[in-house]
């Protein structure tokens, strides 16, 4: 028997470096089955709300708002980590102010008649656990409003010295006419295991509205994948297109908007600044993916969304156009602006844009 003391020692040691590792292998082990256990599982297809008494639309002209708020913590002066910057949120002040002006803003446009809205939080711990929806919903009292979760996962283990941790959040659809039916459409794909497990379940909302030719006008919500290198956003674009021309078809009228995620056809990926980085893959909806008929909306003289590498910087950060419509041959486009709010409070804009309907 060896009773050497360093030879215990060294025993001791080993001993419990084994039990450390052991420690860490069941602790990882069951934090992914949890993980797996708590995934969320959208259907491919979900009736938000359904109406059967409801007004009719009688104007033929309308106006509509599509802006990506980034759950009110990705103002300014913020940088993130998943785009190659450091920071993982906002101070709770901050987030707050940002809810603030972003209602306040959409408050002093009450004209408008629909408001698209994306990432949107509900109680995530990033955006301090408020109910941002609810909070939209109080302000806006002459709206209907509807809901339609794309994120949800109950525990973000990364970064691991500050964890994302709870993250719910989807999108948001406003209107002054209560749609007659608002559906969650999942788009098919995912990221592979376990990747997919902390990342977003992307979807559009669709909501329908009575018009007074007994057909409908079908506003659509969409926030396409970001962190993907286009294999991705082109299953959920041939699934749009597919449910777009199908709705067409049948005598609807149809606009799109959201954040696509990706460029308008035609429309040049250093328009604004130059892209300096392998972080952001930016590229360009086909010019053939639509027919000539169906026109892609936008304002080119401002950008839309800004790169999350560093802080705000006017004319050295990277910008370009990621946020706009999409409307059916049956509709007309009268005007379309994008709001330069220099990313005061969001790494986006909004888009004002006004529409007529051909009856």
């Amino acid at each position: 028997m060896n009773n050497n003391p360093k030879h215990k020692v060294m025993k001791k040691i080993f001993k419990l470096f084994i039990i450390s590792i052991l420690i860490l292998i069941i602790f990882n082990a069951s934090f992914f089955i949890y993980a797996i256990a708590t995934d969320y599982h959208p259907p491919k297809q979900e009736t938000i709300s359904k109406n059967n008494y409801t007004d009719t639309i009688i104007n033929q002209t309308f106006s509509v708002l599509t802006w990506n708020v980034g759950y009110c913590g990705l103002d300014e002066t913020m940088d993130f980590f998943y785009d190659g910057g450091e920071k993982v949120r906002s101070t709770r002040q901050s987030t707050l102010n940002n809810l603030k002006n972003i209602i306040n803003f959409i408050t002093e446009r009450d004209t408008i008649d629909f408001i698209l809205l994306q990432e949107v939080d509900k109680f995530s711990k990033r955006s301090y656990f408020t109910n941002q929806f609810d909070s939209l919903k109080t302000k806006l009292t002459n709206y209907i409003g509807t809901f339609a979760l794309n994120y949800n996962v109950k525990y973000i283990p990364f970064p691991l010295l500050s964890p994302l941790g709870k993250i719910k959040a989807g999108l948001a659809t406003f209107s002054k006419i209560k749609p007659s039916l608002s559906t969650r459409y999942s788009f098919p794909g995912n990221y592979s295991m376990p990747k997919k497990l902390f990342l977003l379940d992307r979807c559009f909302l669709v909501n329908k509205y009575k018009l007074k030719n007994s057909k409908n006008l079908i506003i659509i919500n969409t926030h396409n994948s970001a962190y993907d290198k286009g294999n991705l956003k082109q299953q959920q674009m041939q699934y749009l297109k597919k449910y777009i021309i199908n709705e067409y078809n049948k005598g609807n009228y149809i606009i799109v908007g959201g954040d696509w995620n990706q460029l308008p056809p035609k429309f040049s990926v250093n328009n604004f600044t130059k892209l300096q980085t392998k972080n952001i893959i930016l590229k360009n909806i086909d010019n053939n993916f639509l027919p000539d008929s169906w026109k892609w909306i936008f304002d080119r003289n401002l950008p839309t969304n800004r790169s999350l590498e560093k802080k705000y910087s006017p004319g050295k950060t990277y910008t370009t156009i990621i946020d706009f419509f999409v409307i059916s041959p049956n509709i007309t486009n009268i005007f379309v602006k994008t709001i330069n709010l220099k990313f005061k409070n969001s790494d986006h804009q909004p888009i004002i844009a006004s529409f007529k309907i051909k009856i």
